[in-house]
């Protein structure tokens, strides 16, 4: 059964497709002959409780700079669509928090992808903390006697802000680090969230893994390894993918956690591991298809929609 798919994303002729998620969605979406439409997150408009934007029609192909062939706007009511794809990036700020309270008007009836309720209840760095026993010790405030505490305790830490993405201002505190002070300072300057304070992974530099999960099923994974002299695998940052295989440890992370995925309507999610302990669990616009898929791994975007397309022409409880 054809669909029609709109996909809210940053404007996409800007996207980078050699290792974009979303674009996998999207040609796999296309090979099954759905329909696909456009639009930017910032055209998303609630009027007298009506979700709409300005949709253009896309046709795309696996081609850099050539990659996205796009019609004239047309103002559509997202209700008369099957699916949406919610899948700009973060941060997660109240901009983004917004659009799922718009779409929540529309879901279930329209599938939304992922559940936008859940990913509004589900940032990444703060969801993981319902599994503390898959986790590093983990410390989530802006209190400087609590992380000064937590770093006597454990030593070495990771310090990040609570909604932070793509490895932006992750820093490694050490035991005796005369900028701890002026850490704390700019912080608190730059930042209104808290942070999160983990304990130091040595084994980093072996890896970060990023697990995809399907419908809470772990279905493939890259592992990302950082540049030297930081500790930030995120291959934006200069991290490097490699193919792996998923450990004992790391499917008993997976079976922990599959079910409330599955259960709250998280269709797509990738999870980091780093040394068999989970970090966090993403879910806003989870990446890592592309690289798995052209590291031999399979190709996940297939997988994606056929769950997609099971829970169209079967609804779910979302």
């Amino acid at each position: 059964m054809a669909l029609t798919v709109a996909v809210q994303m940053d404007p996409i002729q800007a996207i980078r497709i050699a290792g974009d998620t979303t674009f996998s969605l999207l040609l796999e979406a296309q090979a099954r002959g759905h329909q696909l439409l456009h639009y930017t997150p910032d055209r998303l408009t609630m009027r007298d409780g009506r979700v709409t934007a300005p949709v253009e029609p896309l046709r795309v192909q696996d081609v850099e700079g050539a990659h996205a062939s796009l019609g004239a706007p047309e103002r559509l009511d997202l209700s008369q669509v099957d699916v949406v794809l919610m899948r700009q990036d973060p941060p997660f700020d109240m901009a983004y928090i917004t659009a799922t309270h718009m779409l929540e008007r529309i879901h279930p009836a329209t599938l939304v992808v992922n559940n936008p309720s859940e990913v509004r209840n589900a940032p990444e760095k703060l969801f993981v903390t319902h599994f503390p026993e898959l986790m590093p010790p983990t410390l989530i405030t802006r209190d400087k006697a609590e992380i000064e505490a937590f770093r006597a305790e454990h030593g070495a830490v990771v310090m990040k802000p609570l909604h932070g993405h793509g490895g932006a201002a992750v820093l490694r505190v050490l035991p005796e680090d005369p900028n701890f002070g002026s850490m704390v300072d700019l912080f608190s300057a730059t930042f209104r969230e808290p942070w999160v304070v983990q304990r130091f992974l040595p084994r980093i530099t072996e890896g970060d893994k990023r697990i995809i999960l399907v419908d809470g099923e772990p279905l493939g994974a890259v592992n990302r390894v950082p540049a030297a002299n930081d500790i930030r695998s995120n291959m934006v940052r200069g991290g490097t993918g490699g193919a792996t295989a998923l450990t004992p440890r790391e499917r008993e992370i997976c079976a922990a956690i599959g079910p409330e995925l599955k259960r709250r309507g998280l269709i797509l999610v990738g999870i980091d591991v780093i040394d068999g302990n989970l970090t966090e669990i993403n879910v806003t616009s989870p990446t890592g298809i592309r690289a798995i898929k052209r590291l031999g791994g399979p190709d996940l975007a297939v997988a994606v929609w056929n769950a997609i397309e099971a829970r169209v022409t079967k609804p779910q409880a979302a």
